[in-house]
C-alpha cells in the first residue's frame, strides 16, 4: 500500500483507549473522509492499519487515504451511536454510507381526446390532459396506474386511438382479458369514454358506486341480449373486486410501520424500505449500498475466535444499524414500529434513539412467523429484483445464494461454488466430476474431470474425496496467476455426501492453508437434497425454498456430470482390455484407436484402410484387429 503514514498510524493506535468513542479518519488536506463508532476503540481503529492487503477495495482505498486520526470518548456505546450519527450528518464523509432522498412529486396523467390514457407522470405538462395528484409515491403512482389498467381493461400499447384502428390485429393483452382493444374497432367511443370516467372515479375513491354502476350497466346488456357487452361489464367488476382483494393482502395490524429488509450479492448490497400508513403499503424505498465496506471489517476483527455464520451474523447487524440510523436521519420522522429482517449490532442503543427522535417509543420488531414475515420476504423480493436489474442476473437467483449464505452462515454471498461427487462402477472405474456454478449459474468451461489413482481394490468414497480435493487445491498454486479455472478458489465447497465425507475433507483444506467453507449435501429417499452436512450436525433447507432448489440443482449437476463421465471411463476401460488382447496392439495403440473411433461399433464399421490409418498402426495389426471384430460374421 502506497501510504507513508501506516507506521505513524499504527503507533498512534496503540495509544487509543479500550473504551467505547467514535472516530475519524482524516486525508492529507485534513478533511474528514470517515466517521466510525466503537464499542472498543482501540480494537476497532487498529484492525484499519493490520492485515491491509485483505481489506475489501473500498475499505482498502479508505485506508490508502488516511493521513492522520482522532477521536471522542463516550461513556456509552449508545452515546456513541448518538454522536456517529450527528457528525455523519454534519460532514457527509466520503467513505461512509450516504443515503439521499431524491423522491420529488409524482402525478396521474389522464390523456385528452376520445381515446385517453392513464400512464404515470413526473411532472404535469399543459397538453390537455387532466393529473391527478401530485403523490410522494412514484412506486405507488405506477403501481396504481398499471392496476387500474388491468381492472378497466384499458390499453397500455403505444398504438393512437382513432388513428390506428382496425390496422392492427389485437395484442396479447386482449386475449388474456387485460384490455378491451379499441384497436379491432368493436369499442365506440362513447363505451370507450365511459370506461376512462369509471377509471378516474375510482381512483378518486368511488370504488363502491362504481361496482353498482357497472352492475346495472350488465344486466341491461344481458336483457338487451347483448352478452358481449354484458361480459365485457362483468370481466370489468371482477377485476376491480380483484384489485380491492389484492389491496387487502399488503393490509397490515398495525397502522403506522416500515418494513426493511437487505439482500447482499457478491460485494453489493440492496436494503428495501416498504412504508405502511393507514394500515396500507404507500411506498417503497430501495437503497444500493455497494460495497459492505467497514462492516465486514467489524465483524472480522476477532476472525481467530469467531465462526464463519457468527462473522456474517455480525457484518448484517451492522449494516442494520447503520442503514436504519441514517435512513430515518435522512427522513425526520419515524413510525411506531419498525420491522427488520435479523438483529440489529445494538438494538436497544438504537430503539432508544429512534424513540428519543419520535418523541414517543418506537418498537423494533424481528418476526419469526406470521403476516410480518410475509411482508419481510416481498421486501426481499423487490431487493433482490433491484439488484437484479443492475447485474442481469434474475431475482430468484440473487435470493438463492442471498438466503444459501444465511443458510450456511457465511461472511459473504458464493458468488463462485465448486461442487464434487465420487462416482464408481465396481472398483476398477473410480471417478470424480467437479461442477462450478458462478453467480448461481452452471459454468461448464470450468467441469473437471478426476480419475481416482489412490483407491485401489474396494471402493472408499473418503479416501476418493480427499484425493481428488488435495490434487485440486494444489493446481491452484501452479495457476493461480491465471485467475481462471484452476486458479481461481471457490468461495464455498460442496461435496455429494453427509457428515462424513466433510469430516474427511474439512481438515485436509485447513491443512493446505485454505479457509474455504466446505459442507456436504445429503439426499432424501427421492435422491433430492435433504439436509446439509457439517461436522457437527446436519442443517434443514426445507424452509429456504430458493436455496433449495439452487442447492438440488448444484447436487442434480455434480452428479450427472460424475456418472456420466463413470460410464465413458467403464466404455474406455472395457475397449481397451477388449483391443489389447488382440496380437499387435498395446497400450499406445489401444489408446490413439480410442480417440479416433470412440466406440468398438465405429471401428467395426470401419474399413481395413482407416485402421491402419490410425496413428501407430501397422498393416498386420490393423488386419489383426479387423478379423477379430468380425470373427464370427
Amino acid at each position: 500500500m502506497d501510504n507513508p503514514r501506516l507506521d505513524y498510524l499504527r503507533d498512534k493506535v496503540k495509544k487509543l483507549p479500550m473504551q467505547p468513542g467514535i472516530y475519524l479518519m482524516h486525508d492529507k488536506k485534513g478533511q474528514i473522509i470517515y466517521i466510525g463508532k466503537a464499542k472498543l476503540l482501540k480494537n476497532r481503529v487498529s484492525s484499519y492499519f493490520r492485515n491491509v492487503e485483505k481489506h475489501t477495495p473500498k475499505v482498502y482505498r479508505m485506508v490508502e487515504n488516511v493521513w492522520d486520526f482522532e477521536y471522542i470518548v463516550t461513556s456509552s456505546e449508545f452515546e456513541a451511536l448518538v454522536l456517529e450519527c450527528s457528525f455523519i450528518k454534519q460532514h457527509s464523509p466520503k467513505y461512509n454510507i450516504l443515503l439521499k432522498d431524491d423522491k420529488g412529486y409524482h402525478y396521474i396523467r389522464i390523456g385528452a381526446g376520445d381515446y385517453g390514457k392513464i400512464t404515470a407522470s413526473h411532472q404535469p405538462q399543459k397538453d390537455g390532459a387532466r393529473y391527478l395528484g401530485p403523490y410522494l409515491s412514484g412506486y405507488v403512482v405506477k403501481q396504481t396506474v398499471d392496476e387500474v389498467n388491468k381492472a378497466f381493461l384499458l390499453p397500455t400499447c403505444t398504438r393512437n386511438f382513432p388513428q390506428e384502428i382496425g390496422k392492427q390485429r389485437p395484442c396479447l393483452n386482449y386475449h388474456i382479458k387485460q384490455c378491451m382493444a379499441p384497436c379491432s374497432g368493436k369499442i365506440s367511443a362513447q363505451e370507450y369514454s365511459e370506461a376512462l370516467e369509471e377509471a378516474v372515479n375510482f381512483l378518486k375513491g368511488a370504488s363502491g358506486n362504481i361496482q353498482k354502476v357497472l352492475t346495472q350497466k350488465m344486466m341491461q346488456a344481458s336483457e338487451s341480449l347483448q352478452f358481449e357487452k354484458a361480459a365485457r361489464y362483468r370481466d370489468r367488476i371482477r377485476a376491480i373486486q380483484g384489485l380491492q382483494e389484492n389491496q387487502k393482502v399488503v393490509s397490515i395490524r398495525y397502522e403506522e410501520e416500515d418494513v426493511i429488509a437487505l439482500v447482499q450479492y457478491a460485494v453489493k448490497c440492496c436494503a428495501v424500505v416498504l412504508q405502511f400508513r393507514n394500515y396500507r403499503l404507500v411506498d417503497k424505498e430501495y437503497f444500493m449500498l455497494d460495497e459492505m465496506t467497514e462492516f465486514s471489517e467489524e465483524a472480522l476483527i476477532s476472525k481467530e475466535s469467531t465462526s464463519q455464520g457468527e462473522a456474517m451474523e455480525n457484518v448484517l447487524r451492522e449494516m442494520r444499524t447503520q442503514f436504519v440510523l441514517r435512513y430515518y436521519n435522512m427522513k425526520g420522522s419515524v413510525p411506531k414500529s419498525v420491522v427488520l429482517d435479523g438483529e440489529s449490532s445494538c438494538r436497544e442503543e438504537l430503539q432508544e434513539y429512534l424513540s428519543q427522535k419520535a418523541g414517543r417509543s418506537v418498537q423494533l420488531l424481528v418476526p419469526q412467523k406470521g403476516d410480518q414475515m410475509k411482508l419481510l420476504k416481498m421486501a426481499k423480493e423487490n431487493a433482490s429484483q433491484q439488484i437484479a436489474e443492475q447485474t442481469k442476473r434474475t431475482s430468484r437467483e440473487i435470493s438463492a445464494l442471498d438466503e444459501l449464505a444465511r443458510l450456511l452462515g457465511l461472511h459473504q454471498v458464493p458468488n463462485y461454488i465448486e461442487a464434487y461427487d465420487i462416482s464408481n462402477i465396481g472398483s476398477e472405474t473410480i471417478v470424480a466430476g467437479m461442477v462450478v456454478f458462478e453467480s448461481g449459474r452452471p459454468l461448464k468451461g470450468a467441469y473437471r474431470k478426476f480419475s481416482v489413482k489412490s483407491v485401489v481394490g474396494k471402493p472408499d468414497d473418503y479416501a476418493s474425496m480427499r484425493e481428488v480435493i488435495t490434487r485440486r487445491l494444489e493446481r491452484y498454486h501452479l495457476h493461480k496467476e491465471e485467475g481462471v479455472g484452476f486458479g481461481r478458489l471457490p468461495d464455498l465447497i460442496l461435496l455429494d455426501g453427509g457428515r462424513g465425507h466433510v469430516a474427511a475433507v474439512k481438515p485436509i483444506v485447513e491443512q493446505m492453508g485454505f479457509s474455504i467453507p466446505v459442507f456436504g449435501m445429503a439426499k432424501d429417499d427421492r435422491h433430492r437434497t435433504r439436509t446439509i452436512a457439517t461436522e457437527d450436525g446436519e442443517l434443514s433447507v426445507s424452509s429456504f425454498r430458493s436455496a433449495f432448489d439452487l442447492l438440488t440443482s448444484i447436487q442434480d449437476e455434480v452428479h450427472r456430470f460424475s456418472i456420466t463421465y463413470s460410464r465413458a471411463k467403464h466404455q474406455s476401460n472395457a475397449m481397451d482390455s477388449a483391443l489389447r488382447s488382440v496380437e499387435g496392439i498395446g497400450e499406445k495403440r489401444a489408446k490413439n484407436l480410442f480417440i479416433r473411433f470412440r466406440t468398438l461399433k465405429a471401428m467395426e464399421a470401419a474399413t481395413l484402410e482407416q485402421l491402419e490409418e490410425t496413428p501407430g498402426m501397422s498393416r498386420m495389426a490393423a488386419l489383426n484387429l479387423y478379423q477379430y471384430l468380425h470373427k464370427g460374421k
